[in-house]
């Protein structure tokens, strides 16, 4: 656990006789709040398993959780940014079943219920079995941990767009295809038989091409021309632009609140907050480790240089996710 010593900084203090390392977000602010540290060797309590984390994804929400800017309000520091893992099993706790010591796994920290403790920024994480599955051998730890968040995401904000009962074939437009839920959504409503309209990065054009989207649509495109779509996916989200590009009476669904639009022309807006779903992880794991799926990986840095790789992450510009290995 962590302490306050008198002048109010943050220590770790010692519960077992392990320690291992770990990046604290010490208080609220920029990267120059993440401090390496040694924190206690977690121990696996029931319905748990420790896991060797391998790789662990930077995304967007880690850099929110350390400002502040996340929903339900900023989590007091000091705190372990962190929601996709990929490792091994450690050690398993009393009353787990389905995992060994040795088996390759990946999986979500559920960070909005868990605010940090745990988080997966450290060497060894304490994680419930029911927040991993398994990793098949033909996806690599850094790849594999580029899918929870940024998969899941995609898929659920999809079925939203299900609900809608659009006709198939409908039109759907997602912005941000060159990232990483923007990505993933593209391929996934490509597979579900939509016609996509994907926004691509400048000089992204092929490999958002290349994830099965019908139309490429510029960066720098106004995209009330582009339209009108029966559905957007707003993964970005850019809000009002892209709903100029969406039907009245058409859906638009987005991964943080936008501004609303205007009640006349009855456009249903959604907004897509991750929540875990195991088996929907391990069918999107699957699907990327057998080839049905595409993820990237634009860089990897040491867990030591989580301070960095956030400031890389918010400068934008990466072709893919940013991802943290480990040993």
């Amino acid at each position: 656990m962590y302490v306050r010593n008198r002048t109010g900084a943050c220590r770790a203090e010692a519960v077992y006789s392990g320690r291992v390392l770990g990046v604290v977000a010490a208080a609220l602010g920029g990267p120059e709040v993440l401090q390496v540290t040694e924190l206690p060797e977690p121990e696996a309590g029931p319905g748990q398993v420790v896991v060797r984390t391998r790789a662990v994804c930077v995304h967007p929400a880690d850099i929110a959780a350390t400002t502040g800017e996340i929903p339900r309000g900023p989590v007091p520091p000091p705190f372990l940014p962190g929601w996709d893992i990929a490792g091994e099993v450690a050690s398993v706790g009393p009353d787990t079943a389905g995992f060994r010591v040795g088996d390759r796994v990946v999986g979500m920290i559920p960070w909005y219920s868990t605010r940090g403790a745990p988080g997966g920024y450290a060497e060894f994480v304490a994680a419930d079995a029911d927040w991993l599955v398994p990793l098949p051998d033909e996806l690599d730890f850094v790849s594999a941990a580029t899918v929870p968040l940024n998969a899941q995401t995609a898929h659920q904000g999809l079925s939203l767009v299900s609900l809608a009962m659009l006709p198939a074939g409908s039109s759907i437009l997602v912005t941000g295809a060159s990232g990483g839920v923007g990505g993933f959504a593209t391929q996934l409503a490509v597979q579900g038989g939509y016609r996509v309209l994907a926004q691509a990065s400048h000089g992204d054009e092929q490999w958002v091409h290349g994830l099965g989207a019908h139309e490429v649509v510029s960066r720098s495109a106004d995209l009330a021309t582009v339209g009108p779509v029966a559905a957007v996916f707003d993964a970005v989200p850019i809000g009002e632009a892209a709903a100029a590009a969406v039907e009245d009476n058409g859906v638009v669904i987005t991964t943080r609140p936008t501004p609303a639009i205007v009640p006349a022309r009855g456009v249903r807006q959604e907004l897509q907050l991750i929540r875990l779903d195991r088996e929907l992880l391990a069918d999107l794991v699957g699907q990327v480790a057998a080839g049905q799926l595409r993820t990237r990986v634009a860089a990897t840095m040491p867990l030591t240089e989580a301070a960095d790789a956030h400031r890389r992450v918010s400068a934008g510009g990466l072709r893919g996710k940013l991802v943290l290995t480990v040993g």
